[in-house]
């Protein structure tokens, strides 16, 4: 999770990255191995009472008030900056250049989502881990109660910074992560069990809350995980997050470059999530790809949303405040898709700086609707 990749430092990331992200696939491989089977019936298992949340997807959307967020959201605040140009011997005079900026492509135009849709009417902050693990995030490095209780805390902090957007908590489980060893069919990933995944939902629904289901597939691939899925993601509270940094491709262990994937696969998941959608009666899902490099995510400009899908590019890089920020305007802000995400890490954010507040990640442009915590 690098701010930047250029030749000068990639290896010297290779180096961190890999040790930083060994402490978590070290806690994993030696999980069971367990498949998911769609005989496990996961909505009697765990759900979620808010009607906000389940409500049918009959009616209409109100694209007025739709657009007038979106514009809202779009923080289309001019960013002016100014330079002297001192003077010459032929021209002794110095100059002063004034230039303005707004960002371009925002609000985005595309379709319009389903009645029933999140976003861009409210905003989602999560948090992210893995129950086996107590280095990859805070969701599995706290007992249940104290990340719920901080988790309801981080979501106060954000709706009396944005009173007029409600704030809906969310875990992100890592439903299939990432390994250093090849595991059973070579592929360097482990698919968590049927009650570690039933246990999240649970928890989320404490908090009246959502959950991404997060795929790091290793050597293998969307079209190959994704399915294995359906099962939860036929429940409503439960959305989609991809994580290209460990899709390997070539033969690579996880942990020893960033992997990438393509706009075919972020189609392949939207359109695999809209069938659930149709079929099921749902409201539109939303589905996060996590991103902090260009190569991560090949040809996003073919990224299509659809009607069913709403599709979050969250800025995954940590690093100082500036780092940060310029990872979100190279990677999110300049390639316009739907909505934009901004990940925060507890641990690495303060060891480089420190954590950003609410009011100053309001003052990005666009405005990110996800918030993600690690």
């Amino acid at each position: 999770m690098l701010i930047q990749m250029d030749k000068k430092n990639k290896s010297s990331f290779i180096v961190s990255f890999v040790f930083l992200c060994a402490l978590g696939i070290v806690a994993l491989v030696k999980i069971p191995r367990a498949i998911l089977v769609q005989s496990a019936d996961p909505a009697t298992q765990a759900t979620t009472s808010i009607s906000k949340l389940t409500a049918s997807t009959a009616g209409r959307l109100d694209t007025a008030a739709y657009d007038a967020k979106l514009l809202q959201i779009a923080n289309l605040t001019t960013v002016t900056s100014t330079k002297i140009v001192k003077g010459t011997a032929s021209t002794p005079t110095s100059t002063i250049i004034t230039t303005s900026t707004t960002p371009v492509g925002w609000p985005v135009k595309t379709v319009y989502p389903n009645a029933g849709a999140l976003l861009p009417f409210n905003r989602i902050v999560a948090y992210y881990g893995n129950l086996y693990s107590t280095q990859m995030g805070v969701l599995g490095k706290y007992p249940q109660a104290q990340v719920l209780q901080m988790l309801s805390d981080t979501v106060k902090d954000w709706q009396v910074a944005d009173p007029a957007t409600p704030v809906i908590p969310a875990l992100d489980y890592i439903a299939v992560s990432a390994q250093g060893t090849p595991g059973f069919d070579g592929n360097y990933r482990s698919r968590m069990p049927d009650d570690q995944i039933n246990q999240v939902i649970q928890m989320a629904s404490q908090v009246n809350g959502i959950v991404f289901l997060d795929l790091q597939v290793g050597l293998s691939n969307v079209q190959t995980e994704l399915p294995l899925l359906e099962p939860y993601l036929k429940l409503p509270q439960v959305h989609l997050a991809l994580d290209p940094e460990f899709a390997m491709h070539n033969g690579e262990r996880p942990g020893t470059a960033v992997g990438m994937l393509d706009a075919s696969d972020v189609n392949y998941a939207a359109n695999y999530l809209a069938n659930i959608v149709r079929e099921n009666n749902l409201p539109p899902k939303i589905l996060v790809v996590h991103r902090f490099t260009q190569a991560m995510v090949t040809n996003a400009e073919n990224i299509t949303p659809l009607p069913e899908v709403q599709i979050v590019m969250d800025m995954d890089g940590f690093g100082t405040p500036a780092e940060k920020l310029s990872t979100y305007k190279n990677f999110i802000q300049s390639q316009p898709v739907q909505f934009t995400g901004f990940k925060l890490f507890y641990v690495n954010d303060v060891a480089a700086g420190h954590l950003m507040t609410p009011d100053e990640v309001l003052k990005i442009s666009p405005e990110p609707s996800y918030i993600q915590y690690q």
